[in-house]
């Protein structure tokens, strides 16, 4: 089961969509076209073209099952008091001083282009629970990060 807020939901709905009425044709089509030029054992873009859509068939797949397994959070009824999913934390890197937000997010709706990260990263799970005011020390792929926990609403 994924959380996910009904934005990222409706998002995930749309690319599927697309895939399966604007990808999935320009994959058939491909095919149809490198067939139409002649011998198929010596033909590397009618197998390119099979390996397309073989991956496109996958990533549909794979889009379907998340859609099926998508819990979408109501925002509503979620609490400022501590870090959860679908929590916008704004924080100070209490080494550098920098002042950071992010708002955690399930794994398919994350992007840091949009300060949203994954709650499967080392700094989201170190902010799982914690209060405004707490410090933590998270250990990331580059050391450790001390952060205060500034401020907690919903992204």
């Amino acid at each position: 089961m994924t959380y996910m807020s009904q934005e990222g939901y409706e998002k995930l709905v749309a690319e599927l969509m697309r895939l399966e009425s604007v990808e999935r044709p320009k994959a058939s089509a491909a095919i149809a076209e490198a067939r139409d030029k002649g011998d198929l054992s010596e033909n590397s873009e009618y197998d390119a073209a099979k390996e397309a859509q073989a991956h496109l068939e996958d990533k549909i797949n794979r889009l379907k099952l998340t859609i099926a397994e998508a819990k979408i959070v109501d925002t509503s009824r979620l609490s400022h008091d501590a870090v959860q999913i679908l929590s916008k934390v704004e924080m100070t890197n209490l080494t550098t001083k920098a002042k950071m937000t992010y708002t955690i997010v399930s794994e398919n709706e994350a992007n840091l282009r949009e300060g949203k990260i994954s709650i499967k990263t080392p700094i989201a799970q170190g902010l799982l629970n914690k209060k405004v005011g707490d410090e933590v020390e998270i250990k990331i792929p580059r050391g450790s990060i001390h952060l205060r926990i500034d401020n907690i609403s919903v992204g």
